[in-house]
Order: C-alpha cells, then structure tokens, then sequence
C-alpha cells in the first residue's frame, strides 16, 4: 500500500506542475483571489459545478472566462434574464421544410464550460432546465436524449445584495454545485494593480494549457487518490454532525432546519482528494477535508428562523461542527 501511495503522489506532483501552469495564466489576468482560484481548480479536478456569490464588478465573469481561455475547450456564457426560455439553454427541434423533418439544434448547455451568468435572475422553470444536464450530464429534446462531452462544468454566478428581479435558486438545484465559493473584495494594494492592468492599454495574451483529454485523466485520477476509512469516518460524522448535532454535543438545537445530503459527503471526498493533488500529494488528510468544508457544506446547510433572527451563518455552523469534531 506504502509503494502505491508513493506513485500516487510522485504522480500528483507531476499533475500538480500542469495545474500550477493554469494558475500562472490566470493571474496573469486576474488580481489577487487567490483562495478563490485555488477552489476553482479543485471543482475542475473533481469534476463538480460551481456557483460565486459577489457583490457586482469583481471580476466574477472574467475570473470563469480567463480560466475557459487556458483550456483548450469550448466555452459559452449565458445571460439569464427573466425572458429566457429553457429551449434557449437545451436547445429545440426545428422543422426543415427542404427535407421535410425534423432535426435538433443543440443549444449553449452542449460546451465544456458553461458560464450562467447571473443565474438568480431568470425563473424556475429556466434554472430546472440545468438541472439533469448537470447531475446526469445528458440532455433530453423533445424526447430525445443526447450526451455531453466531458468535461462538463458549469459555472453561475449570482449577486446576493439584489432581490428585485430576482428567482430563489431551488434547494434542488443549489444541491448539484460541488461548491459555493464567496468572493470578496481585493486589498488596496491589489486594486492598484487592477487599476494599473486595465486603464493602459494593455494586451494580455493567455495560453492554452490543457487539453480536454488532459483534464478528463486528470479527473480519472483524482478518483484514485488514496483516502483512508478513517478520513472517511471524519467526514461521515462531519456532515452527521449537522442533522443530529446533539449526539456530537453540540449546542446547535434550533439553529438547523436542514442538514447536508449525501452528496456532501462525496464531495467532500472527492474535493478533499483534489486538494491533495493540488499539494502533490497522493493521499487524503484530515487538513483536506477542513480546507474545502466551508465551501462543500456552507450552501448545504438550511438554517431556521431563530437562526437567522440571531444572524447567524452557515459558516459559524460549520465551523463549531469542525472544531468539536475530533480528527484522526
């Protein structure tokens, strides 16, 4: 097991040097951010969605674009807006009238990189249409299903200080993002450069790092990573720990309505091994469970009303839960 756990890492560290590439291109563009960044890399290593939350103009859009222009894949940003169709996101069949039929016009959801621009503001039935191109990753038209070329990524984003206009994303559908990232705002210093990088004229050129190919062995490989059943035990009563948080002495009674599903769980394994791969490790510790748990449980876990008449946050919760809970 020792020898296998040496070639796991000796090949995450070559993995690693790759990544580490990607991230050099997008900050030739992007200020600062870096934690941001770095969780970015981890959803596309572990093959999970993603939603950013940010107050207007930082650089949420061209954080997601920058990232799309180091990989050699296809990339399409969809606005949506209140008037938006779910056939403007799956695509339609249209009638031929020289051949007489029917044939299927794909729509933007069939790119590698989906950006969902401002996902909170077109209505239910829009988002829903997301919904099993992003769990099963296949489309169905008019009875027809087609599959998506891997990799599949979907990125929203959506700004949390409006509400007008504005469409309650489905706890269904918050479930299916891997991570929900927060982006806040850049230190002085940083947004002197910012300023200096976008008001002289200057050209940046980003180089294409990785192929498509590339990332889906990447990908493969993540799943390999080694994660003892202890670490698996950590991260059981971890999200254990926020549906019955009196067994683990918690005091958190009254506070959650709703803990983490499964999917937490797998997650939380699967981003765990990513960010070991990132650190050019093979195997799983319980420092990498804590480094992506905030991001993993933070839209998972639905507070009640006490809760947030007492301004509390998931985040808080999260991290009582982290620190009561005992690692191995």
């Amino acid at each position: 097991m020792d020898e296998n756990i040496k070639e796991l890492s000796q090949q995450s560290q070559r993995y690693r040097e790759k990544l580490d590439h990607v991230l050099d291109e997008v900050k030739k563009v992007i200020v600062g951010q870096e934690d941001v960044l770095h969780k970015l890399m981890i959803s596309l290593i572990s093959d999970g969605h993603v939603l950013l939350e940010g107050v207007p103009g930082l650089a949420k859009t061209l954080m997601v674009d920058t990232l799309s222009k180091t990989l050699n894949s296809s990339f399409c940003r969809i606005q949506f807006t209140p008037d938006l169709l779910p056939a403007d996101i799956t695509g339609t069949k249209i009638y031929d009238h020289q051949k007489s039929s029917f044939h299927t016009e794909k729509g933007p959801v069939f790119h590698n990189f989906i950006l969902a621009d401002e996902i909170n503001r077109a209505p239910p039935k829009v988002q829903s249409a997301l919904l099993e191109a992003m769990q099963e990753k296949q489309v169905s038209i008019h009875g027809e299903t087609h599959k998506i070329k891997k990799p599949f990524l979907v990125l929203a984003t959506q700004n949390p200080i409006e509400t007008e206009g504005t469409y309650k994303l489905p706890e269904a559908q918050v479930d299916r993002f891997t991570m929900k990232l927060l982006i806040g705002y850049p230190q002085k210093e940083e947004e002197k450069t910012i300023i200096q990088r976008n008001t002289q004229g200057r050209e940046i050129k980003i180089k294409k790092t990785l192929s498509a190919e590339e990332i889906i062995r990447i990908q493969g490989f993540n799943q390999r990573i080694y994660a003892d059943e202890k670490i698996e035990d950590y991260v059981a009563e971890i999200v254990d720990a926020t549906r019955h948080p009196g067994d683990y002495g918690l005091e958190l009674e009254g506070l959650i309505e709703y803990g983490a599903s499964p999917r937490a769980s797998i997650w939380l394994i699967l981003t765990g091994k990513a960010h070991a791969l990132l650190n050019g490790r093979g195997y799983v510790t319980p420092e990498d469970i804590k480094a992506v748990a905030h991001d993993v449980l933070r839209h998972r876990i639905i507070l009640t009303y006490e809760a947030e008449a007492e301004e509390k946050t998931s985040d808080e919760i999260i991290e009582t839960v982290l620190s009561q809970i005992k690692a191995p």
